[in-house]
């Protein structure tokens, strides 16, 4: 079996999550985060459109972490994301970091933005 080692370009894995944190390139991060190419910073959770919206010319898609569940992000939030050109996934917490991850490594343009579990 050949093994390649996965290198990350401007942005940074989650390396691991757990009750109300993130743990992303190494460092903790409590409470909702948003992370990608800019780096990682505090999300205001739904509420916090501006700093979602921002990433209109950086992103193709954002992966909403809804928390331990799966949940209905607000439809006011998903419009305003889809008129910005943003493609929306909402799933969990724990699988919208794995999918990112995976999608980090292959160097797609996304990012993430996560409710704590």
């Amino acid at each position: 079996m050949r093994l390649n080692e996965v290198t990350y370009s401007d942005a940074v894995p989650v390396d691991g999550y757990g009750e109300g944190f993130f743990r992303i390139g190494g460092e903790v991060h409590h409470g909702a985060v948003l992370t990608g190419t800019r780096g990682t910073v505090a999300w205001g959770g739904y509420d916090d459109q501006e700093a979602l919206l921002a990433l209109a010319d950086e992103v193709d898609v954002l992966f909403i972490g809804t928390g331990a569940e799966v949940a209905h992000i607000p439809a006011d939030l998903r419009r305003a994301l889809e008129g910005a050109g943003i493609g929306v996934e909402t799933m969990n917490s724990p699988a919208a970091c794995r999918t990112y991850n995976v999608l980090l490594s292959e160097g797609r343009r996304i990012a993430l933005a996560v409710l704590p579990v």
